[in-house]
């Protein structure tokens, strides 16, 4: 094969190395996160105790996740609770649903 005389060069760049340690902290958090969910899972019984953990730390993962993989975290701050403040009303209907779900199943029987 002949080359072209328009040859292209490719340029590699050192790795970042605070990108990379940032990503490694990022992942270290969620993962702690995961081990504490785990625990719980297996650890404690069933109840609404359990089911708020859960969800709490599902929204505390979720809201790092699109803090910073999403860069929402270094947006501007009314865009930032233009969404938070949906999402606590959004747990507190799912809070209120549960419960009422609970008091509904315990009159029945």
């Amino acid at each position: 094969m002949a080359h072209s005389e328009h040859e292209t060069h490719v340029t590699v760049l050192p790795p970042d190395r605070e990108k990379i340690k940032k990503l490694w902290t990022v992942a270290g958090y969620l993962g702690l996160i995961t081990a504490v969910e785990f625990i719980i899972a297996f650890t404690m019984g069933h109840g609404p105790l359990k089911t708020a953990i859960f969800i709490g730390l599902t929204i505390v993962k979720a809201a790092y996740i699109v803090g910073e993989f999403m860069h929402l975290r270094y947006e501007a701050k009314v865009l930032f609770w233009s969404i938070l403040i949906p999402l606590i009303f959004v747990v507190w209907m799912l809070v209120a649903f549960v419960y009422e779900g609970m008091a509904i199943g315990l009159v029945r029987h």
